[in-house]
């Protein structure tokens, strides 16, 4: 099956919002082995996108469109695709009661065209909207599938995860059952682990294999069908003893799986505590840490160093240490990390010192980063050279610093094995 995301939205062409949308129904239709060869965005223009509809539907089977369901004049999608269906639009009883009852409870009058969003194809199966008024719709005709849903990521991520993706997967595998699971890379680029693994993505089928790349992580989701959830997970399982044969070691977890998850495990299980002292990351390592929940049991505190004077007069580095090596060094990011353990009193201290660019600073070039880690009785240091804009490198760092913290504990646990 081939499909096609159509946008509906003036505001998109004008650049006011981002469409998220298509980024999560592209995700979400790769799972499930659906090739999207096409991204459209029209704007509220009945005739556009009339004619958006008639290109689709010589390119794909599957047509989705976002946006366009509202009260408004401008909210034209429905009434134009039922007009170049020639279908007729009936008023969902269920959607109907919904709004009103939405108006009741909060004592505000209804106006006539909010009337407008329980209208819905004759024929077609109505997506429920359990977090907005407009409901959605699926519609199959002789040659395609048709899925209306609503602009709102928050309304239209779990109408097509709850209500919609079950329907496209009957429609395509029938009574078997699909099931998605997802490998995290760190260490590894895409480009790399690509080539690692070239001749599995070349060849496969079932499983279907899908890299993707973000913020200097990389994933694979393995998605496979089968009669039962059992039979796909052992073909998922198949691929991925190869996968973890050829490039393991730079796996850190599965599915939702964070690098900061995994430190808190980590860290939780040793019964460490940890602190850190932050330059060019301003607190963002921290801030990672602190996202996790139940975080408070490991991290003990931390302090932000961004320039010199407050690095020498209420951290503690030697101001002969940032002189004779300059503030962008292995010497001073030890030096943080150490006095951010001593001062903080944790188990592992942390020192993160760098050129987040877009100048050079402290003497080295854009991307030199420094992370020291104070552990036990050592101090570690990992040098970067980092090639993003400013806030990537800033975010990067971060993220390394988590994984050589996760790469010391699984020594440290080998090692007293």
């Amino acid at each position: 099956m081939k499909a096609e995301i159509i946008a509906v939205g003036s505001e998109l062409l004008l650049g006011q919002i981002v469409n998220t949308n298509a980024q999560f129904l592209s995700t979400q239709l790769a799972e499930m082995g659906i090739s999207i060869h096409y991204h459209t965005v029209v704007g509220d223009n009945a005739d556009r996108l009339r004619d958006a509809i008639q290109i689709a539907e010589k390119r794909a089977d599957l047509i989705l469109f976002s946006g366009g369901l509202g009260p408004t004049k401008d909210d034209l999608t429905k009434d134009t695709i039922a007009q170049h269906l020639g279908l007729s639009l009936v008023t969902d009883e269920k959607a109907m009661q919904f709004i009103t009852e939405f108006f009741e409870k909060r004592n505000r009058p209804m106006t006539e065209n909010n009337k407008k969003q329980a209208l819905v194809f004759e024929g077609a199966e109505v997506l429920a909207n359990h977090h907005g008024m407009a409901p959605g719709m699926f519609y199959q005709s002789s040659s395609h599938t048709y899925i209306l849903l609503p602009g709102p990521p928050k309304e239209l991520e779990p109408m097509f995860q709850f209500e919609a993706k079950p329907l496209v997967a009957k429609q395509i595998f029938k009574n078997q059952q699909i099931f998605s699971h997802v490998i995290r890379f760190y260490g590894i680029g895409e480009a790399e682990l690509e080539t690692e693994l070239e001749d599995l993505i070349d060849t496969q089928s079932n499983p279907t294999i899908a890299p993707l790349a973000s913020d200097g992580e990389v994933t694979i989701r393995l998605t496979a069908v089968g009669e039962t959830e059992a039979d796909a997970w052992s073909k998922i399982k198949e691929v991925q003893a190869e996968i973890l044969n050829r490039v393991g070691k730079y796996v850190y977890g599965y599915n939702n799986d964070s690098l900061a998850l995994k430190l808190k495990q980590k860290l939780s299980d040793a019964e460490l505590t940890i602190s850190a002292a932050e330059s060019m990351t301003a607190g963002l390592f921290q801030a990672e840490l602190a996202a996790i929940p139940g975080m408070a049991e490991v991290l003990v505190g931390g302090m932000v160093t961004y320039n010199e004077k407050v690095k020498v007069e209420n951290l503690g580095v030697s101001q002969q240490t940032i002189d004779q090596y300059s503030v962008v060094s292995k010497q001073v990011a030890e030096e943080m990390a150490t006095q951010s353990k001593n001062i903080f009193g944790s188990d592992i201290g942390v020192g993160i010192t760098g050129a987040a660019g877009p100048d050079a600073h402290g003497g080295q070039p854009a991307g030199t980063v420094w992370i020291g880690i104070a552990f036990e009785d050592q101090v570690t240091s990992y040098e970067l050279h980092l090639s993003g804009m400013r806030n990537t490198n800033r975010i990067r760092a971060v993220k390394f610093a988590i994984h050589y913290l996760l790469q010391l504990l699984l020594y440290k646990n080998s090692d007293e094995k």
